[in-house]
Parts: structure tokens; C-alpha cells; sequence
């Protein structure tokens, strides 16, 4: 409800406004997840399914432009728990990430470059390079692994499995778009 997306984050945001000191009683990220779909399915009614559907149609139009990149739409729009607060996830996959700053350039897309920290195993963490724009009323960031990065996902922060990813064809799918 107040927009955190980090769950651990929220987690100790909640620990501390109830008193809880001992991480043992915290929920567990996929519990969390599996709680907040259940709310939007109880309690977001309409509103949540038509909010997610212009995402996902925002999240296919930024898959369209970024083609050249074989973009991969990842994160809560592609799980269906996204909130109105939600920013649109693409992985793409490129050798130079300054061709994907090109290529927003060439389309008139002002951009923010910063780095994202994802854990690929137990233990290895990298440093990926990410842009971040604005395409209609939604922001996208698109994080920009290199070229053989498509057939390792990171590990995903719920449930600590392979990251889910979801081509152009899937993600109209889920869409209900041509």
C-alpha cells in the first residue's frame, strides 16, 4: 500500500512498527508474494486488473522498441503483483550497454543510467548496467546483461529460483495483445 518494493525493506519497516526484533518471525519472501497476490485478488479488484494490463501493454511496446535487444520482461508486471508504484523490468542483452543508450538516444527517450546488484548464485553477485526511461505514463528499466547473459537468469529475491523471464510472445499472452 505505501509503494516499498523491497521486501526486505518492508519487512523491517514492519518488524519495527510492531516491535518484532527476532528475523525468526518474519515471513518469507515467497510468503510475502503469495500474500500480496491474495490481497490483490481479494481487494484490487478492477482497478488492479486494469492497472496491470496497462502495464504489461506499456511493458510490450518497450519489448517492441528494444527488439535489436531480445528484450526479456521480468519482476511483479510479469508475475501479475505489480502495485500502481511498480516500475516495468526488462532484462536485454548486449556486449555494449552504450548501444542500448543509443538506441533510446536515436528514439528520443531521456534516460538515467545506474548500476543493479544481482546475485547469479549462491555466491556471486554482479553489477549489472541499467537504464532507466520513461515511456508514457510508466518508467522502465531495462538492465543490460551481455549477450550469452540470456541463458543464465539471475536468482530471483522471492523464492531464490532462476529469475522467471518472458519473451515478446508470452508477454502478449499474458497481455491479451496482438
Amino acid at each position: 500500500e505505501h509503494g516499498i518494493q523491497d521486501y526486505h525493506l518492508a519487512k523491517r519497516k514492519a518488524a519495527e512498527r510492531y516491535g518484532v526484533v527476532e528475523g525468526a518471525f518474519l515471513p518469507k519472501n515467497s510468503e510475502i508474494e503469495a500474500a500480496l497476490a491474495s490481497y490483490q485478488r481479494l481487494f484490487g479488484g478492477e482497478q488492479h486488473a486494469s492497472s496491470l494490463r496497462e502495464q504489461r501493454r506499456v511493458a510490450i511496446a518497450a519489448m517492441r522498441m528494444l527488439d535489436r535487444f531480445e528484450p526479456r520482461l521480468v519482476g511483479t508486471v510479469l508475475a501479475g503483483t505489480a502495485t500502481g508504484f511498480a516500475d516495468i523490468q526488462l532484462h536485454v542483452f548486449s556486449d555494449s550497454p552504450e548501444a542500448v543508450c543509443t538506441h533510446l538516444l536515436d528514439r528520443r527517450f531521456e534516460y538515467e543510467v545506474f548500476e543493479r546488484k544481482l546475485r547469479m548464485s549462491q555466491d556471486r553477485v554482479i553489477a549489472v548496467p541499467s537504464v532507466r526511461f520513461g515511456m508514457e505514463t510508466e518508467t522502465v528499466e531495462a538492465f543490460v546483461f551481455a549477450r550469452d547473459g540470456i541463458r543464465q537468469a539471475p536468482i530471483s529475491p522471492v523464492d531464490g529460483k532462476p529469475m522467471r523471464r518472458a519473451g515478446l510472445q508470452e508477454a502478449l499472452g499474458l497481455a491479451d495483445l496482438d
